[in-house]
């Protein structure tokens, strides 16, 4: 079963993506924010991970920049899953190495077509 962590600071979002990803037969890990993240991919090595933009201690910009510059984690499927949804943001998510970007509101299976197609990948 792969393992996708979540990362988002609102609670109830959180717990919403958590949810639709776990109906779709998936192993979930939930973290609050960046740093938090950071520790968790270290210690139980997602296949993937979804993260929001707009956190505190380290955003979503911060922890795929320092994703991206380590070679264990440089390859680490990352979907961005965010309220920030101008063509700026989306670019700059692209630019930075996300491989994809996910606007809330979403509709659940978006998201779970875009995780089971970049895990299959």
């Amino acid at each position: 079963m792969s393992k996708v962590l979540v990362v988002d600071d609102v609670k109830t979002e959180l717990e919403i993506i958590c949810r639709i990803l776990q109906d779709a037969g998936l192993e979930v890990i939930r973290a609050n924010d960046g740093e938090e993240a950071l520790a968790l991919i270290q210690k139980k090595c997602p296949s993937l991970v979804v993260l929001d933009v707009v956190m505190p201690r380290m955003n979503g910009f911060e922890l795929i920049r320092e994703l991206r510059g380590h070679r264990a984690t440089a390859n680490l499927p990352v979907v961005f899953c965010t309220h920030k949804n101008t063509e700026i943001d989306k670019a700059w998510g692209t630019d930075l190495g996300a491989d994809a970007y996910v606007s809330k509101p979403f509709e659940p299976q978006q998201l779970v077509n875009i995780v089971q197609r970049l895990l299959s990948a």
